[in-house]
């Protein structure tokens, strides 16, 4: 079936329906990376958004099963597929993999969830990059209105509505609050023999009995989570350690009282440069977000970690003083490097200090 993909400026883009075929309204944004859509399409951090694959053939591995594993988790980042509408220049009809359970185009289906192929990717992500992103809308059928999802709590409509508790008893104790978490950093925490509780977005855990916060990824406008910034804030005031991730490191910043704001069209990929403030170091890493700290807004007691080698934008932060950290980027990969996965030990490493601030209080 013919659809076609058109941008709020009026730029139109013809081309061929998969996937459901219903017609469809979000935020049109890109990802550069070669491999991962499975896990791309499955991060919560996509929900309200057209994701636009800039490689040029997808589908071609098909989609593994996402049977829950040995931890209680979901294989890929999440049980359901969180984009919007997917973009794609060229769709494989056929796919080889061994670990391949179902095409693209299958699995889509099953979830409601629509694409279009066929479609000039170079020259709608050349778009996107100059004028930054915008509004868009898949259409099939009937015509959507635009709508804007940074307008919605995105945060509260993929966020875990009860808590859930993964290996306990375990050492540390982590909270993980669920801005809408990938599985991986969750299996990441259990892998080293954390027990994690994890909590709604909205949980006050001020009462909660815990050794270590982890504060997750998740979608849109970190202004949007009032109540979780102002548990942020309290909890800043003691000294457990604490490690924000994506949307967490813009949590974090803002309950110290830094700002954010929006960039121009976001890092959405697994080849986003980071350099080590402390060692000069290169990091390649995953990422996915279209928010930013100000990195001239940070309190004096806070300092930059990481900064993006491309446009020096922050990517993380660090307390002066107290056992507090965060990283813009995804240390837990899926998809993508993995050679940030020591972010994880070195915030378990401040483990140590929390029996003084134990005694301490």
């Amino acid at each position: 079936m013919e659809c076609f993909l058109e941008l709020e400026d009026g730029t139109r883009f013809p081309g061929i329906s998969f996937g459901s075929g219903v017609s469809v309204s979000g935020e049109v944004v890109f990802n550069t990376g070669m491999t991962g859509y499975p896990e791309a399409m499955t991060d919560p951090s996509y929900r309200g958004q057209i994701l636009v694959l800039t490689y040029p053939l997808i589908g071609n591995y098909g989609v593994p099963d996402n049977s829950i594993d040995e931890f209680g988790l979901e294989r890929l980042e999440s049980a359901r597929i969180q984009v919007t509408g997917l973009v794609v220049a060229e769709l494989s009809d056929s796919y080889s993999h061994w670990e391949a359970k179902k095409s693209l185009h299958e699995w889509m289906v099953e979830h409601n969830i629509p694409g279009i192929k066929g479609i000039d990717t170079r020259a709608l992500t050349k778009k996107l990059r100059e004028k930054g992103v915008m509004l868009g809308r898949i259409v099939c059928r009937e015509t959507p209105e635009f709508s804007d999802p940074n307008k919605r709590n995105l945060v509260a409509e993929v966020s875990v509505r009860e808590r859930k508790v993964y290996n306990e008893p375990g050492s540390p104790r982590i909270l993980l609050i669920d801005c809408g978490v990938k599985n991986n950093i969750i299996r990441s925490a259990l892998q080293r023999g954390c027990s994690v509780t994890r909590v709604p977005w909205d949980f006050d855990f001020t009462n909660e009995e815990y050794d270590a916060i982890i504060i997750s990824n998740g979608p849109g406008d970190p202004k949007m989570c009032a109540v979780t910034i102002e548990h942020i804030r309290k909890a800043l005031e003691g000294s457990r350690p604490i490690l924000g991730i994506c949307l967490g490191n813009q949590l974090i910043a803002l309950a110290a009282g830094a700002d954010t704001y929006k960039l121009k069209y976001g890092h959405r990929s697994q080849n986003q440069p980071c350099i080590d403030k402390r060692t000069g170091r290169c990091y390649i890493t995953t990422q996915n977000h279209g928010f930013a700290v100000d990195t001239g807004s940070l309190p004096k007691d806070w300092q930059p970690w990481f900064y993006n080698a491309n446009d020096g934008t922050n990517e993380g932060m660090l307390h002066k003083s107290r056992p507090f950290m965060s990283v813009q980027f995804h240390p837990e990969a899926t998809p993508g490097p993995v050679d940030t996965n020591f972010i994880f030990d070195e915030f378990l490493s401040l483990r140590g200090k929390i029996w003084v601030a134990k005694k301490s209080m």
